[in-house]
């Protein structure tokens, strides 16, 4: 494989003004640019001897003359191993799903922001890959941003949604701790839209992979002058966001000269814009969230403990998909309920054997991960049901170990043998399965009752008993 450095994008598109400043995002993350204006000379190209060295295609829809769908077939043709990512102006998955079944890799919608592109160009894999199949893909499928939308039954999980709807009724900054893919942006909207900011402006910044300088206007505004190409006054995100709420992801990627003047605004509630001589009074909440564990940061020197002080009054922590394997089964059916109303793609089902392969994968990508990976499944599943076979590359990657999840009793991811095949306590199993129920039923915990066939009181009693927090 090319090392980073010769690593040399085909980018197709036939509009300087776009090809250009995408060129240079691809140029920082170390790959060299190669622009094509129309799908005849991106093939002439990969024909030729610099045309061997490509390691992945950039394709715009709108290459004028071209239908998008045939084009992908000519350049997978051509080049079969190569990724090829899309760009496209439609919001509409009905492309995605031709785009793929075309035999593109990923997709991306524009307007394409820095960190978005410089993702999904980390991302590629070469598609002979046996993990090709599971790489995420660049766009979010959407989800209902509220509680009721994020699936799950272990305590570990259940714990951390009680406290997040619990801080969503308060008014301090939070922080919101979990590795990539484990819905930490999910959650930060929900809290948003659970609060009594509700109804208030609310601005998310990706901190990672924006120039510094841009980065602390866009947070802290500037004034006209206040430096070599500021010719007007910018309000910053913090006074804009007065009486609402600011999201701040990748929070562990913000500068160490901001992280401090960040700092000090949410101590004294003033920020002042570069160059301004007086600060502005502004009631924002913060909520930040970090892939890293900020304690470990400040420990090395690496993150503003003064921040973390401020932001730590209420703290929560995702687990990652590894930690709660049993939620697999449940978030599969209602990924896959998602997934069926989409244009292009229908409803399906899973099999044992599809299911006890994605209870054996450790999911490094998490949550967002295993979606991508159904997604892709269902794009080319032609079956009503998805099998072991619907997953070709991560059969091949897991093996043998795909029977792990045979002692689960299918369709509720509840463990009924403990590890030397002894059927589990009784109360183990109670257990396990209401925690499934709250999750189920989202934490309405009338409709947990009565599904169970019991009284409220007496699952109150039980959660007592079998030792259950209230939101697990």
């Amino acid at each position: 494989m090319a090392t980073p450095e010769a690593r040399l994008l085909m980018l197709i598109d036939d509009e300087p003004a776009q090809s250009r400043p995408v060129s240079a995002l691809a140029a920082r993350a170390g790959w060299r640019v190669v622009t094509c204006a129309s799908g005849k000379d991106a093939l002439d190209m990969l024909a030729s001897p610099e045309g061997s060295e490509i390691h992945a295609v950039l394709l715009d829809q709108w290459v004028a003359g071209d239908a998008t769908c045939d084009l992908i077939r000519d350049l997978r043709a051509a080049r079969p191993e190569t990724p090829l990512v899309i760009l496209t102006a439609s919001n509409s998955p009905l492309l995605a799903v031709e785009a793929l079944r075309a035999g593109a890799s990923d997709y991306l919608i524009k307007p394409v922001g820095p960190n978005r592109l410089l993702r999904a160009l980390g991302r590629i894999t070469p598609l002979g890959y046996p993990d090709a199949e599971l790489q995420p893909l660049s766009e979010k499928l959407s989800h209902p941003v509220d509680f009721d939308a994020m699936v799950g039954s272990a305590a570990l999980f259940r714990t951390a949604l009680a406290k997040a709807a619990t801080a969503a009724r308060g008014h301090a900054h939070v922080l919101v701790e979990g590795e990539r893919g484990t819905g930490k942006d999910m959650l930060t909207r929900a809290m948003h839209a659970a609060s009594t900011r509700a109804k208030a402006v609310m601005r998310v910044v990706h901190c990672a992979g924006m120039p510094p300088a841009s980065l602390e206007s866009l947070l802290f505004g500037h004034e006209k002058g206040a430096f070599p190409g500021a010719f007007d006054r910018q309000t910053g995100l913090i006074e804009h966001c007065d009486g609402g709420t600011l999201i701040l992801d990748d929070i562990d990627r913000l500068p160490a000269e901001q992280q401090q003047r960040l700092a000090e605004v949410l101590t004294s509630g003033i920020v002042r814009p570069t160059g301004a001589t007086h600060g502005f009074k502004i009631d924002v909440r913060i909520i930040a969230s970090s892939d890293l564990a900020l304690d470990e940061l400040v420990a090395k020197g690496e993150f503003s403990s003064d921040l973390l002080d401020q932001l730590s009054a209420t703290r929560i922590r995702i687990p990652a998909l590894r930690e709660r394997l049993g939620d697999i089964p449940a978030l599969t059916r209602y990924f896959l309920s998602l997934i069926g109303e989409r244009p292009g793609l229908k409803h399906h089902s899973i099999a044992d054997s599809a299911l006890s392969l994605l209870e054996a994968y450790d999911w490094p990508g998490n949550v967002r991960q295993l979606q991508a990976a159904l997604f892709r499944a269902c794009v080319f599943e032609q079956r009503e049901a998805l099998t072991a076979h619907s997953f070709p590359q991560l059969a091949e990657l897991i093996g043998d170990k795909a029977d792990r999840g045979e002692s689960r009793a299918r369709g509720l991811g509840v463990l009924l043998y403990t590890e030397d095949g002894n059927v589990r306590p009784l109360e183990e199993i109670e257990a396990d399965v209401i925690r499934l129920a709250i999750g189920h039923y989202r934490g309405r915990m009338t409709e947990v009752a009565r599904r169970l066939g019991i009284g409220r009181s007496t699952l109150y009693r039980k959660l007592a008993e079998l030792g259950i927090d209230d939101a697990a």
